[in-house]
């Protein structure tokens, strides 16, 4: 009986050590010069690999599972991103680039397949499926979209030697694709809590596209920590945006910005020309007052899963302040200071709605970011309909390192470059030879109407140094189905991914992505008002021509020499006796009356 009840009591434990998955989320703020506020969101949910695959689905949403499983997608990561990341003014990327897209939707997986032709049947199976999960176009991602990248990403989960073998890395994008509300109203209902509770509670349409720069990112990853026997499967879901906070404070009704009342102004006293009947406004962007409210519409409602005894209560909310800043958060809430790094961490009430507020600082003073490993830029450079060229600026800050990094493109069809106008120079030193820069080259060219080119580059670029790359492509002339409704806009490029290497001498650091603006790009465009000037002509003379066969036809005509001669005394006769017959009548009809 003893035996019974121990093997019981295993296998209770073992069936809940299954079926116990993890959620955990996590709130980052941290003030940004010219009034700006970078907040980062994440969220992540694991379940172990065997409950996984038993469809055993509790905190990992049930619909995103099902179509992973559906397409054998063993790693999935998807971006949608929209606007400009300044990084001369704002510094490094939040997470060193890694839940960064380029703009519009960036999608990469590595899907299990026997071969490449399975692979991209998967993928195409697995882009529909997405594309009705998040209201996007996904569906629109073909093979003229889709690249296998060989040097950019690397798989971020842990596979074995045996499934790598047969995993396939496919790549798509859409520059074209707009981020909307409708993206992100799916995005919330894969959350435990639907956006209901917790951090998630702050997301709001309103706020988050109207941000300079935001980034929703989903990644899907297989697991097997060392200090565990068994593999997990991890949903991480990230939102990052930098708002303006003075932009975000101004109420609903009264969106326009109005000048503040004279007797409400703080003079900057240092410039020359302040008197006190001129005066220049001292800037207090990075010294103004706010709070969760004003800036996301709403406080924090309570804490996500408080009433599950597996949800993790650890710090929720952090900071990154100086740390003389006064910071103010509601009653039931717990803070916790690091003075090392400036980070003011709070663990969030159960049930009670948690408010934070900064009030107007005496300092200024904004905590250093740290600076990018690299800059980049990427331009149109010629004109014409037929011929142009393209200019990328790649800087290195660093003046003792080189930065070795893999550069992605990926283009359309219809933008053709030559391989053999590729150039490499440093702006300080023209001269210097291009192999020094470029070590190795992979391309794989377009076919028409069937994929696009892939162009892969390993470049290293000297300390404090720019090189400029530039090469030549001619633009390909469409047919007029293949134009897109607003033609004269011009047709997206997508943007280059620039992926760093880890430091070798240190063994804890990671890669860096990168990824420049995109690119707009004019093609030779007809005029799509001939159609409607052709049909209109075309209608006139068969108007016409059609009018005088009719007439031809039917009309009987008469010679002139046939028709009667005309006489002015036979139509006084005929309009005589018309009268007469008239005057008959009344005559007729006075007699039956008098009958």
């Amino acid at each position: 009986m003893r035996l019974f009840y121990l093997l019981f009591l295993s296998l209770l434990f073992a069936v809940a050590a299954i079926a116990d998955p993890q959620y955990e989320e996590h709130l980052h703020l941290e003030p940004l010069p010219q009034g700006l506020l970078l907040a980062s969101f994440n969220f992540k949910s694991n379940a172990t690999l065997q409950s996984f695959e038993q469809q055993h689905f509790k905190y990992i949403p049930r619909s995103l599972g099902q179509i992973l499983q559906h397409a054998r997608t063993k790693e999935l990561h998807l971006r949608f991103s929209s606007g400009r990341w300044d990084a001369e003014s704002w510094g490094a990327r939040p997470w060193d680039g890694t839940k960064e897209g380029g703009t519009g939707v960036e999608v990469w997986a590595w899907i299990e397949a026997d071969t490449g032709e399975e692979a991209s049947l998967r993928w195409i199976t697995l882009n529909h499926a997405l594309s009705g999960l998040f209201c996007a176009s996904l569906n629109f991602i073909d093979s003229t979209r889709t690249t296998r990248p060989v040097h950019t990403y690397e798989p971020v989960g842990d596979h074995s030697n045996n499934s790598l073998s047969s995993l396939h890395l496919l790549h798509g994008t859409l520059p074209r694709e707009v981020v909307c509300t409708e993206n992100l109203t799916p995005f919330l209902k894969l959350l435990p809590c639907k956006g209901k509770a917790g951090i998630s509670s702050l997301l709001n349409g309103h706020k988050l596209f109207d941000a300079s720069w935001q980034s929703m990112s989903i990644d899907v990853r297989p697991v097997c920590p060392e200090s565990s026997s068994g593999c997990i499967v991890e949903v991480e879901q990230t939102v990052d945006m930098v708002l303006d906070i003075e932009r975000s404070k101004r109420p609903h009704d009264n969106p326009i910005p109005r000048p503040a009342p004279a007797d409400q102004l703080i003079c900057d006293t240092s410039k020359p020309y302040s008197s006190s009947e001129a005066c220049f406004p001292m800037d207090m962007s990075n010294t103004q007052s706010w709070s969760l409210s004003d800036v996301f519409g709403r406080p924090i409602k309570g804490s996500c899963l408080a009433n599950d005894i597996r949800g993790n209560r650890s710090e929720s909310v952090c900071i990154r302040v100086p740390y003389e800043h006064q910071v103010f958060s509601s009653l039931g809430s717990v803070e916790r200071k690091d003075p090392s790094s400036c980070h003011r961490c709070y663990i969030l009430p159960e049930y009670d709605a948690f408010e934070m507020a900064l009030p107007q600082q005496e300092s200024q003073a904004v905590l250093p970011r740290p600076s990018p490993p690299l800059f980049a830029s990427r331009s149109f450079t010629g004109h014409g309909q037929e011929r142009g060229g393209v200019q990328s600026l790649l800087t290195n800050p660093s003046p003792n390192s080189a930065v070795s990094f893999t550069y992605f493109e990926t283009l359309p069809w219809f933008m053709k470059p030559y391989l053999h106008t590729l150039k490499a120079q440093i702006a300080a030193f023209p001269s210097q030879s291009q192999e020094e820069i470029i070590k190795s080259i992979y391309y794989r060219p377009a076919l028409d109407r069937q994929r696009g080119t892939q162009l892969e580059l390993q470049i290293s670029v000297p300390p404090a140094s720019t090189v400029r790359l530039t090469y030549d492509f001619e633009k390909a002339i469409l047919r007029y189905t293949e134009y897109p409704p607003d033609a004269n806009r011009g047709f997206d490029i997508a943007p280059a991914v620039i992926r760093l290497y880890p430091d070798p001498a240190n063994p804890f650091s990671k890669a860096v992505y990168l990824r420049t603006t995109s690119l707009l790009l004019s093609l030779p465009t007809p005029d799509f008002s001939m159609p409607y000037n052709v049909i209109i002509l075309t209608s006139t003379v068969i108007a016409l021509a059609f009018g005088s066969i009719y007439n031809l036809l039917v009309r009987r005509f008469v010679g002139a020499d046939e028709v009667e001669s005309f006489s002015l005394a036979k139509v006084k006769a005929r309009i005589k006796g018309r009268f007469a017959v008239i005057k008959d009548r009344i005559s007729m009809k006075k007699e039956k009356k008098t009958q």
